[in-house]
């Protein structure tokens, strides 16, 4: 799959494409479904299957900290468009430039000048341009002009409601991952390169692999039973994500401690599979009494994992 990144030195499609455009935070069932529009338009014109996203998230630009959490980050997000079959990544920053541009000049500056887009597959109620001021309708005859044409996404139910991020973020936000894997159609995951930390939990017996996680928010915190994936096998764990109180923790952090394994995971990207929620992070008196929770926690994970094995 070809990355585009920025405006900078970017190269024309000089076939042109099918595209999409929009945030695919999950890349849930329902945003399978409009790759599945794009790829079999592409397929019968010969194109290659365009995505379009914007790097922050546009509500991410408007509101700050206040924005939802993410279901993905960026490199997961396109690990997973890459698997789906997408030809090109187009990601754009959004920022005052780019927020500043009319409907017509984002219609003319990324559909045509960039893509060469021959086809478009939005949703019906997708806005964009400064004001938010272009729709569908915009793109439908601005495509008899520039020689494209438009087609509407197709709406998802799963169980008399429609799939969305915003159905995920809330399934996370409860633990109900068997909910949020049939959203996704797939297993939730946070992955990232293991660094170094405290070296706390080693020093409790209990060594972690630790991932920063360089996000505003979190969709999930707790401790929770995990299976790990990336190394030679997968294995089983418990992990906390959160800031880590009781340790006066700098930054959110996701610490696996696996189960059953010996070795140096420095520097390895692993996955993490979440699959049961075990309690809230808490903050605890004193480190003797976190060593007790965190005896605990695996005790709780072996019995789950095992139950679901």
């Amino acid at each position: 799959m070809q990355l585009i990144r920025g405006f900078q030195n970017i190269q024309p499609l000089p076939q042109g494409c099918v595209a999409t455009i929009g945030n695919f935070d999950g890349i849930h069932l329902g945003h399978q479904d409009i790759l599945t529009q794009v790829r079999e338009k592409a397929s019968a014109l010969n194109l290659p299957a365009c995505v379009v996203l914007f790097e922050p998230q546009p509500r991410e630009f408007f509101t700050g900290d206040k924005a939802p959490a993410r279901v993905y980050t960026l490199r997961d997000k396109l690990e997973v468009l890459a698997a789906e079959g997408v030809d090109t990544v187009l990601c754009l920053p959004f920022n005052e430039a780019f927020r500043s541009l009319t409907a017509d000049e984002f219609i003319q500056k990324v559909l045509v000048d960039i893509l060469a887009v021959r086809h478009l597959v939005v949703g019906d109620d997708f806005r964009f341009g400064c004001d938010r001021a272009g729709n569908f309708a915009r793109l439908e005859t601005a495509g008899q002009t520039c020689g494209f044409t438009v087609d509407h996404t197709r709406t998802v139910m799963q169980e008399n409601e429609r799939v969305s991020s915003t159905r995920i973020r809330q399934a996370l936000g409860t633990g109900d991952f068997a909910g949020v894997n049939t959203l996704l159609g797939r297993t939730w995951l946070i992955s990232g390169k293991v660094c170094h930390g405290q070296r706390l939990g080693r020093s409790m017996g209990v060594p972690t692999a630790n991932i920063v996680l360089k996000r505003k928010s979190l969709p999930v915190r707790g401790v929770f039973a995990v299976r790990v994936h990336g190394l030679d096998q997968v294995y089983n764990g418990v992990a906390n994500v959160g800031t880590r109180p009781t340790v006066a923790g700098q930054g959110a952090r996701l610490e696996v401690h696996l189960l059953d394994y010996q070795g140096d995971l420095y520097g390895r990207r692993i996955q993490v599979e979440f699959l049961h929620k075990i309690r809230d992070e808490q903050s605890f008196p004193s480190i003797a009494d976190l060593k007790a929770a965190i005896a605990n926690d695996i005790v709780r994970a072996r019995a789950l994992l095992t139950a679901n094995s």
